[in-house]
């Protein structure tokens, strides 16, 4: 399939070389670094709108005043009074091609009285804490890449956003694998893969994630090479509750490749999982996902070649308050072949477009990825996955929020459509849950270790 000509979207003439550079070195001069929080917002989107004003100009971000925030932690909608511009059906989709991605319009042939994109006016809502503006340009100036792009040297010392001025498709990836996810993370979430006639069990995952720079009991000296500690646990259904996942997710995978672990309830043991990573199966999802799928895209990049095709604009799902509500049901939301539409909400924005080929030594059932990162956060928006035979396989779409009370851009819940199997996979709905994502969470790095699992995975 021949790839998409994508426009280029570039606001000033510094900017345009910043983007078009070849060089090797992938950290930029203290003088570039200088556009963040400028002619660039402080993580290193265009600040000024689009040309007629559908894409507006970036003013801060929403304020953490933006809405309420009930006892278990969910936001109210700061746009809940907002009817959507128009919505794209099948009907209409052709008129709007040039702003979707072939995934979305395989969505609408496969679902043609189904499937549809509401769009509301654009609100570019993303902003962090200060705090992270100020270490972002110090990862401008001081990262550079290593063996390729497989890892990172001179970021220790950042924690966020490796390339906030990137200049190579791998550098964008990198930005969403290092970005902000709001300190020490625990959630209550779900995953499911609800049937070809739309009837589902659901799955219950109690997950954390941690960072060694949040974890004052670590010993520092020995993490210096650790982005951050993960650690899922299943806790239904009865067949299931009990299996627990940890991970150490690595800075330079050259240097130390990820590192996991599973404890098996039912055997009493924990093993090493060298399977979870790349295409290997992801848990409990029924075959319809890789391990590599968790968080849109996770894990190491040396299997792929990463080129930087440019901006462009997409209506790409953004401000996913009314698909967080605590006032669904799971079962209001899960529909035979994709989620409840009505529920979502899209907008305008502009994106990064990354192409990812297999390289030629190497394997991956996804043969290329078609890859859309949201430039306001960096978080992925829009994967195509092509097969082996070059066919559009799988369609990933991230639906997003910010969490204005605690200053963090997230997904509400990531789907991923099998256009050949009739099936889809969503990882994190929590509308029944007990709680919403709790942020800034208390951890201890004992919990971390192997040794730790089985503990964890008591039933």
């Amino acid at each position: 399939m021949p790839m998409k000509t994508t426009k280029t979207l570039l606001q000033t003439g510094a900017l345009a070389l910043s983007l078009l550079a070849t060089a090797v070195m992938a950290k930029v001069p203290a003088d570039q670094a200088a556009q963040l929080g400028t002619t660039l917002t402080p993580m290193g989107a265009i600040k000024a709108g689009n040309a007629d004003g559908s894409i507006p100009a970036w003013t801060g971000g929403l304020p953490t005043t933006a809405g309420t925030v009930d006892s278990k932690g969910f936001l109210s909608d700061p746009f809940a009074g907002e009817k959507p511009l128009f919505v794209i059906t099948a009907a209409t989709a052709e008129k709007y091609k040039d702003k979707l991605t072939e995934g979305q319009l395989a969505l609408f042939k496969r679902y043609p009285d189904t499937y549809k994109i509401p769009v509301y006016t654009t609100h570019r809502t993303a902003a962090l804490p200060d705090k992270i503006y100020s270490v972002i340009k110090a990862s401008a100036i001081n990262t550079d890449m290593v063996d390729g792009g497989n890892g990172l040297t001179g970021f220790a010392d950042s924690h966020y956003y490796a390339f906030p001025m990137p200049r190579s498709g791998v550098e964008v990836v990198w930005n969403h694998i290092t970005r902000y996810r709001g300190g020490n993370v625990k959630r209550l979430g779900t995953r499911v893969q609800p049937l070809a006639d739309g009837s589902f069990n659901m799955i219950q995952l109690d997950e954390e994630i941690s960072y060694p720079q949040e974890l004052p009991d670590l010993d520092k000296s020995k993490a210096d090479n650790i982005l951050f500690y993960f650690m899922q646990k299943v806790t239904a259904p009865a067949r299931l509750a009990g299996n627990v996942l940890l991970l150490h997710e690595t800075i330079d995978q050259v240097k130390e490749p990820r590192l996991a672990w599973l404890y098996n309830a039912g055997q009493r043991r924990v093993r090493r999982a060298p399977q979870v990573a790349y295409d290997g199966p992801a848990t409990a999802a029924d075959g319809l996902a890789t391990a590599d799928n968790y968080d849109m895209f996770a894990g190491a990049t040396d299997r792929y070649n990463w080129e930087l095709v440019g901006k462009k604009e997409l209506y790409i799902p953004y401000n996913s308050y009314k698909l967080d509500s605590p006032n669904l049901k799971y079962a209001d939301i899960l529909k035979a072949g994709h989620i409840n539409q009505d529920l979502t909400r899209y907008e305008l924005h502009r994106v990064w477009e990354v192409v990812a080929t297999v390289k030629p030594n190497e394997r991956h059932i996804y043969a290329k990825r078609h890859m859309y990162f949201d430039e306001d956060t960096w978080q992925v928006a829009e994967v195509d996955h092509y097969d082996g035979r070059g066919q559009l396989w799988r369609v990933g779409e991230g639906h997003a929020q910010q969490y204005y009370n605690k200053q963090v851009p997230a997904y509400t819940a990531e789907t991923l459509y099998d256009l050949q199997a009739g099936r889809y996979s969503v990882l994190g709905l929590k509308n029944e849950e007990a709680r919403s994502i709790e942020f800034g969470a208390t951890a201890s790095a004992t919990s971390y270790t192997p040794a730790a699992l089985r503990q964890a995975g008591v039933r």
